[in-house]
């Protein structure tokens, strides 16, 4: 029996996919930009729309039972203003495209904030409803604006974190109708790992270096030597090349401070995710810090750095490590 079902249920998804492929085909990921177009616009009367309807024949019958012409036509205008909103309804969300999204990497079990672009040719659209998971953001669209749409939606764990399906819909103009459409884009955001509450503080490294000094851009003037095409202008040493053949550039003396490794093998007393956590936090506190670190894990080691885009690098590894959502 369960066999006979499941292959009706498989006969009537392909029927479905061949005969109703906006019904389907809203399930899979889209690449962008998305275009709304009759295909996969959907109406159906709302609550207030069903409720005025039924006024709507009460006020009919009424009219026709004492003969009352006034009272019919007064039934008619609103029966034919009513049904001219469901044109109107659609026209709000037809020709809209979303064109592109944005995120902003968080960390696991915070919110991740979302940026969605959408664009119009035509007239404006009013009272649009934009909604993914229970964040729901209420905006117009104007032609020739950037069309930015802020929400957010939560980040359960690590890893790359796809919104799913959105909702966009409205009930414009007279909440009559309800007018919507799905939009599955195919887009993933990082989500950083959750940040250990309890982290103690930063390891300290035996390697660590001390006022170290190094060559680059400082204050205190290490040597000359002859230029180079990629030099800058403003480090050539004119004087000097004066009394030379010779460009020659000044060299200038840095003094890093001391450096820390976080190493995964190193957190021996924690499970797994435990050590991601507390790798995690360990870099968030050596950026407050600005002290350079390391991060040595399983798959990779990260060399010493700072700074934003290191610290995303690190953050990224941790994120992407085995057992991340992909």
């Amino acid at each position: 029996m369960s066999d006979a079902v499941a292959t009706r249920w498989s006969q009537a998804l392909r029927f479905a996919e061949q005969r109703l492929p906006a019904l389907t085909r809203l399930k899979k990921k889209e690449t962008l930009p998305i275009r709304l177009d009759r295909r996969r616009i959907y109406v159906v009367p709302s609550r207030f729309g069903l409720l005025f309807s039924l006024i709507l024949i009460v006020m009919l019958l009424g009219a026709l039972n004492y003969n009352n012409n006034p009272a019919i036509l007064l039934t008619c205008l609103l029966a034919a203003a009513s049904y001219q909103s469901i044109f109107q309804s659609f026209r709000t969300l037809n020709g809209v495209q979303l064109v592109a999204i944005q995120a902003q990497p968080c960390h696991a079990g915070g919110a991740l904030p979302l940026f969605l672009h959408f664009h119009i040719d035509t007239k404006s659209r009013r009272s649009l409803r934009l909604r993914v998971g229970d964040d729901e953001t209420v905006f117009d669209l104007n032609p020739g604006s950037s069309g930015k749409i802020a929400l957010e939606i939560p980040a359960p764990q690590r890893g790359w974190q796809s919104p799913g399906r959105i909702k966009l819909y409205s009930e414009y103009p007279f909440g009559l109708f309800h007018v919507w459409s799905w939009l599955n884009p195919d887009f993933n955001a990082l989500v950083y790992p959750h940040l250990d509450e309890n982290a103690p503080p930063l390891p300290q490294d035996s390697t660590q270096a001390h006022a170290q000094p190094v060559r680059g851009r400082g204050d205190e003037l290490a040597m000359l030597r002859e230029y180079r095409p990629s030099d800058p202008v403003r480090s050539i040493a004119w004087k000097a090349s004066a009394r030379h053949d010779a460009l020659l550039v000044k060299e200038f003396e840095q003094f890093r401070g001391r450096e820390i490794l976080l190493s995964f093998a190193a957190l021996r007393g924690l499970d797994y995710e435990a050590r991601i956590a507390r790798l995690a936090r360990w870099v968030c506190m050596a950026e407050s810090a600005q002290v350079r670190y390391a991060l040595d894990l399983p798959h990779r080691r990260m060399e010493s750095g700072l700074g934003p885009e290191h610290r995303h690098a690190c953050l990224s590894e941790l994120a992407l490590m085995p057992g991340a959502a992909a």
